[in-house]
């Protein structure tokens, strides 16, 4: 099993910046891919971005994607979620995931471990 911490979240005005970071321990050995989901209040949980073991290629949510960047270090076992220009509908919990099967990365069914979430809000 992986464990999984987040930091990073809090108040951000709309069109500012916000990174949040996720570091893993445990069975880190066992970790394809890692990945960013969030939800808010009362919705079903939904993806943002994911990266692959390698890094070469990232994977974003339309709603997303040109304004959010995922980076990974293999070596100190983290990822991190830049968050450029965010609005107010950005607003959410953001929790951090990892995955062990080499497909799928976009979905949320197949993501092993969880974080416990950061609370991100965007004021406009």
């Amino acid at each position: 099993q992986v464990q999984l911490v987040e930091s990073g979240g809090g108040l951000v005005q709309a069109g500012g910046s916000l990174r949040l970071s996720c570091a893993a321990s445990g069975r880190t050995f066992s970790i394809y891919a890692m990945g960013w989901f969030r939800q808010a209040p009362g919705k079903e949980r939904e993806f943002v971005a994911a990266i692959p073991r390698g890094g070469t290629n990232t994977y974003y949510a339309d709603s997303v994607k040109g304004r959010f960047t995922i980076s990974r270090d293999n070596a100190k076992n983290t990822v991190d979620l830049q968050m450029n220009s965010p609005k107010s509908e950005d607003t959410d919990v953001y929790y951090c995931a990892t995955r062990r099967a080499p497909f799928g990365l976009t979905t949320i069914w197949g993501y092993d471990d969880w974080g416990q979430g950061t609370q991100v809000t965007v004021s406009s």
